[in-house]
């Protein structure tokens, strides 16, 4: 899309650009309950949804990875 798209095209047509590092960042916020309001907008602007459901579902199987992990370590 060049500059002259940009102002035809729809707005939930434009291709976010997020980095990795702030999707993952978004997604540990969003796990730990703690979210500035601005930063939340922020994301809502930048970061592909599809990104967040991969890394939010790998940041699970990581949680639960580590807590088994914790659990077959104590006992």
């Amino acid at each position: 899309m060049n500059h002259s798209d940009t102002k035809d095209a729809p707005p939930g047509a434009l291709q976010r650009k997020g980095s990795l590092l702030r999707t993952f960042k978004a997604v540990a916020w969003s796990l730990i309950g703690l979210r500035k309001g601005s930063e939340y907008q922020a994301d809502l602007e930048r970061i592909n949804p599809l990104h967040i459901i991969v890394v939010g579902l790998v940041a699970i199987f990581a949680l639960v990875a580590f807590l088994v992990a914790v659990v077959n370590w104590v006992v």
